[in-house]
């Protein structure tokens, strides 16, 4: 779950997040979830990054193993089956819909940004556009939020199960 919004992220996590990333981490403001492996693979980030641009990926999977096994299942047309299956099972729609809303009351806590206003992330409400998002959204918030990013985690293998990534 996510860490409280006021506290300190751990240096040590900051370096951790850079080094799975290859690049400085931006406007990181909590670890939301940790592998099994004790390091960081979700980072909540702020709306607004620290240069000043909006940036509605609040949650953001982080482990290089993670996106890549997140990637093969993108690859084998998940993302296509699942946006198919949201125009067919109204049920489905409407928890997807309320996994948009918790998104963006999550990241409304930590501030608002006009540009990015009702827009949340991975196609939400009405797609599924990126199943990195849905997955790290899904992590972070725990099962029985995101039902897509939720069978996305069911899915992946065991990415931890090597060590830690870094």
């Amino acid at each position: 779950m996510t860490e409280p919004t006021g506290a300190a992220v751990d240096p040590g996590d900051v370096e951790a997040v850079s080094a799975q990333l290859g690049r400085p981490a931006r406007g990181v403001v909590a670890v939301a979830h940790r592998c099994p492996c004790g390091r960081p693979d979700v980072v909540r980030t702020a709306p607004r990054l620290p240069d000043g641009t909006p940036f509605p990926t609040s949650y953001y999977l982080t482990c290089p193993r993670a996106t890549g096994a997140v990637s093969t299942l993108e690859s084998q047309g998940l993302m296509r089956e699942m946006t198919e299956r949201l125009g067919d099972d109204e049920e489905l729609a409407a928890r997807y819909r309320a996994a948009h809303e918790h998104y963006l009351a999550q990241r409304a806590e930590l501030g608002d940004v006009p540009e990015i206003d009702g827009v949340s992330a991975g196609g939400m409400p009405t797609r599924v556009k990126c199943l990195h998002v849905l997955v790290a959204h899904a992590l972070a918030a725990g099962p029985g939020v995101n039902p897509l990013g939720d069978e996305a985690v069911d899915a992946l293998p065991e990415w931890w199960a090597d060590g830690p990534c870094v």
